[in-house]
């Protein structure tokens, strides 16, 4: 049940729980001052916890089989950097 913030004519507030369902509070259960609903910033968002891990994803953090050639030899990213490696060392100047 969701917690509710009242502030009664007087200018104190109260909080009570209620269901989503049953109406708004019209006068304040212990004194009888007319009250009127107050809208707060509710709960944020809190993070606990050192950060997101691998192992917080459905697929365990797995990549789905490939049936691409670069699935058999090693993943995309090493092979990238080994084919940049021989072309920036080959030695042929295009420099004019």
């Amino acid at each position: 049940m969701p917690t509710y913030e009242y502030k009664r004519e007087d200018g104190t507030t109260f909080e009570i729980m209620q269901k989503m369902s049953e109406p708004a509070l019209t006068t304040c259960p212990t004194t009888g001052q007319k009250v009127r609903r107050v809208i707060s910033g509710g709960g944020g968002v809190v993070y606990k916890g050192d950060g997101w891990y691998v192992t917080d994803y459905k697929n365990g953090g797995k990549k789905p089989a490939s049936t691409s050639p670069t699935a058999e030899t090693g993943s995309a990213s090493s092979n990238e950097g080994k084919a940049e490696a021989p072309k920036e060392a080959s030695g042929s100047n295009n420099e004019s």
